[in-house]
């Protein structure tokens, strides 16, 4: 894990700009915890802040490339590629020499060997600007899902571009500027690609390239989902998935820094562990575990609408029956009202969510995990992988004629004007337009959904759904883990989103993918050997939120701070009857999440346009 940043201005010499690119890796120094370098030349600039994970003493970045004694290309890059190993052993029998054992200098010889097709050969999740000399161009790739970030703003000259946004806004040639249709993205729960909420930035879209020269500027696809006949059948399919899990985990396994996984107690962080207790065991190795809950929160837990059971207990016996060193991290609720938690929170993913607590104590548990491990493989994206969400088996949502989860969204109590936005008033609302902003994104997203001929009617309809859930939904959660995982300086891997294992179920029948009758049936079929049948049978529990009374009566108590302050930039986009209505509940703020959410939104937005001296041009 690692931050990259870079300028190409073809117009000026950019030789004596160390100082700008320092700022930028001074932004992102989180991503980076180990080291830092630049390098700047007539065109160019390059900035690298370095968490060392794989050959801690030869992956040292940039790193050059050289052809009879003189530097031909130029690399800075994020992020792990798994398959390097391989492709190491294939680009020396193609005569490459390699001087370290890293995989940063497999990535570059990779564009060497390949050019800007080298994304093609790469397993994993990464982004990287490689300046090649010999051409004068800078090569921008991005991963097939966006696992790592890449924001860039083109300019006249060139292009100005950085793993994070906070970095770009160092930069004097962008501006901390959000239009509407930056708004929408920090609202939106489908997001389009290639959209970021500054103005002055795009986000390159994942599967491309970006390409600046003189000549000018090439978007390329190098990767996208296809639609491909699936032959196996239901036994040979739950066999393959095992054999792909194992592989991936095997391979993420790969780390010179201490490395654990993140166990909740679900099927899915479940299986990861499981897999790879197995691998470490076969070397003499124990899994190293970590759980994190609040104090108190299994003992009071209470079930509601979208949660049965709490976390702890199932980690435990879990964690007891692959023999993991287990780590119980407990938070404390009141930590999740420090401002300093909230605020670095806010800054890590540079926009407001809404999220909530949710936020808050994913960074505190990052942080926690940080003190034991650098590298943290997590159970994230199952649900997208194998369909888990409970709105995926309702037929009235997935044939509602819009993104599923929006369509669910609708039928919750105090969600009328649309989840975190309840307290702003309806002309900034109607501005806003949320409505015809998710009508117009997802009939793009159909029009990019790719299909089988002869698909049943159903079965067209479900992968549909599969696709948007993978192309929209995701994005979302992408963003927010690597975030605020990075922010803590860990890095995290997710199994689950190798790009072989999401091909496979994509492609794989909807009945197989519900053959019991149940959500995520064939994860659950490839892995109940090594799995409790308390675990294996659990039904899918949400990330957990506090149920602590005492949260929200410190939402409260900050939302009239807020209100009391004339200068708070929030004011005139609220409604003040809806805020009237908060103050009604006997409790301050009314329990149920959409309530809290829409407090929490107001209160992260006015956060955000101050700390950033956002200027809103709506």
């Amino acid at each position: 894990m690692c931050g990259i940043a870079g300028w190409v201005d073809f117009g000026r010499d950019l030789s004596g700009e160390r100082a700008t690119i320092d700022a930028m890796n001074e932004a992102q120094k989180h991503r980076g915890t180990d080291a830092r370098g630049v390098w700047c030349a007539a065109d160019v600039a390059i900035g690298h802040t370095r968490t060392s994970v794989i050959d801690l003493a030869g992956g040292v970045q940039p790193m050059f490339a050289e052809e009879d004694g003189r530097t031909i290309a130029v690399l800075t890059y994020s992020g792990e590629v798994f398959n390097f190993k391989e492709l190491r052993n294939e680009l020396e029998r193609r005569g490459h020499r390699f001087r370290t054992r890293s995989d940063t200098e497999v990535v570059l010889r990779s564009y060497l060997e390949w050019g800007a097709d080298c994304g093609k050969h790469l397993e994993g999740m990464y982004a990287f600007g490689v300046w090649d000399l010999r051409t004068e161009t800078m090569l921008l790739v991005r991963d097939r899902f966006g696992i790592k970030p890449l924001f860039y703003s083109l300019q006249p000259e060139g292009v100005v571009f950085a793993s994070e946004p906070k970095a770009l806004l160092t930069h004097p040639l962008t501006k901390a500027t959000v239009d509407l249709d930056g708004l929408r993205e920090v609202f939106s729960t489908a997001k389009r690609p290639g959209e970021a909420v500054f103005r002055d930035q795009d986000q390159l879209r994942p599967g491309h390239t970006l390409s600046i020269s003189r000549k000018g500027v090439v978007d390329r696809t190098y990767w996208e989902l296809e639609a491909t006949p699936h032959t196996d059948d239901l036994p040979n399919t739950i066999s393959h998935t095992r054999q792909l899990l194992e592989d991936i985990v095997l391979g993420q396994l790969t780390a010179d820094v201490p490395l654990c996984t993140l166990l909740s107690g679900g099927l899915d962080s479940s299986a990861v562990t499981a897999v790879a207790a197995n691998w470490l065991r076969k070397n003499g190795e124990r899994v190293r575990s970590v759980t994190t809950t609040y104090v108190g929160y299994s003992e009071n837990f209470q079930p509601d609408d979208t949660r049965d059971t709490a976390d702890g207990p199932f980690a435990d016996e879990l964690a007891q029956h692959v023999g993991a060193e287990h780590i119980h991290l407990v938070l404390d609720t009141r930590d999740l009202m420090d401002p300093e938690v909230r605020l670095a929170a806010l800054t890590a993913q540079d926009m407001p969510t809404t999220a909530g607590d949710m936020d808050a104590s994913h960074l505190l548990m990052m942080r926690a995990t940080r003190e034991h491990s650098i590298v943290a493989l997590t159970g994230e994206v199952g649900d997208e992988v194998f369909g888990g969400f409970r709105w995926m088996h309702d037929e009235e949502l997935v044939r509602s004629g819009t993104f599923p989860w929006i369509a669910n969204e609708k039928r919750v109590p105090g969600c009328v004007k649309g989840q975190g936005r309840g307290l702003f008033h309806d002309g900034f609302l109607k501005k806003l337009d949320m409505d015809t902003y998710y009508r117009e994104t997802y009939a793009q997203a159909l029009r990019e959904t790719p299909h089988q001929e002869g698909e049943s009617e159903y079965e067209s309809l479900m992968r549909t759904v599969r696709y948007v859930k993978l192309m929209r939904w995701l994005p979302m959660l992408l963003e927010r883990g690597d975030r605020l995982a990075a922010a803590c300086g860990l890095e995290a891997r997710l199994p689950f989103l190798d790009h072989r294992l999401v091909e496979y179920m994509y492609n794989t029948p909807w009945e197989f993918q519900s053959f019991d009758g149940r959500e995520k049936s064939i994860l659950r079929a490839a892995v109940k050997d090594l799995l409790p049948t308390s675990v294996l049978e659990r039904r899918k529990a949400p990330y957990p939120v506090t149920q602590d009374p005492a949260y929200t009566e410190a939402l409260h108590a900050l939302l009239a701070e807020t209100l009391a302050d004339p200068d708070a930039p929030i004011l005139p986009l609220l409604d003040q009857q809806a805020v009237n209505e908060v103050y009604r509940h006997p409790k301050g703020v009314s329990q149920d999440w959409p309530s809290r959410m829409n407090v929490e939104m107001v209160l992260q937005m006015n956060t955000w346009l101050k700390h950033y001296g956002i200027t809103l041009d709506i």
